[in-house]
């Protein structure tokens, strides 16, 4: 068992560069491994008043799974062509983390933010989308795991579906 003192500023954002990287190589099952079954996956949508929704349950969000299972459901529709935010071909993505920040520490969790940016190309058309990530780790097992991801997408006004792939 790993305590949350245990883990460098270099493990985590190494543990983050992995989990970006399996977006990227469209390593999806390895992907869904970063996260724990009891992971929620959050991103809230901006209401009129310029301010994240605050509660998924009540309000609208663009993503919003309360477990684990809501995203390894969401990889099989992406894998067997049940999606309609994918089609041939497939996307390419680059993600790109900055500024990490470790905000508390905590017996085995530890929570965090990043800033981060995401390249997406399709059909000769690149993209650009950007935001800000809080995370709570768990680090419990032999590896640290999302126990919780709240994503802000801070360039929402988009003209096609937003994906995991994606952020």
């Amino acid at each position: 068992m790993t305590t949350a003192t245990e883990l460098t500023q270099t493990d985590i954002e190494q543990f983050l560069y992995k989990e970006a990287r399996y977006l990227d190589d469209r390593e999806f099952e390895k992907w869904l491994e970063c996260y724990h079954p009891d992971a929620e996956y959050w991103m809230p949508a901006w209401d009129d008043n310029g301010k994240t929704t605050e509660d998924p349950q009540a309000e609208i969000s663009l993503i919003y799974y309360s477990n684990r299972g809501g995203l390894e459901d969401r990889v099989f529709r992406i894998r067997t062509d049940r999606s309609s935010s994918t089609s041939l071909p497939e996307p390419r993505t680059g993600h790109n983390i900055t500024n990490v920040e470790i905000l508390e520490r905590r017996g085995t969790e530890i929570d965090l933010r990043h800033n981060w940016f995401s390249l997406y190309f399709r059909y000769n058309t690149t993209d650009t989308y950007f935001g800000t990530t809080f995370i709570t780790l768990d680090v419990s097992g032999d590896q640290p795991v999302i126990k919780k991801k709240k994503i802000v997408l801070k360039n929402d006004y988009i003209h096609h579906i937003v994906d995991v792939y994606v952020v």
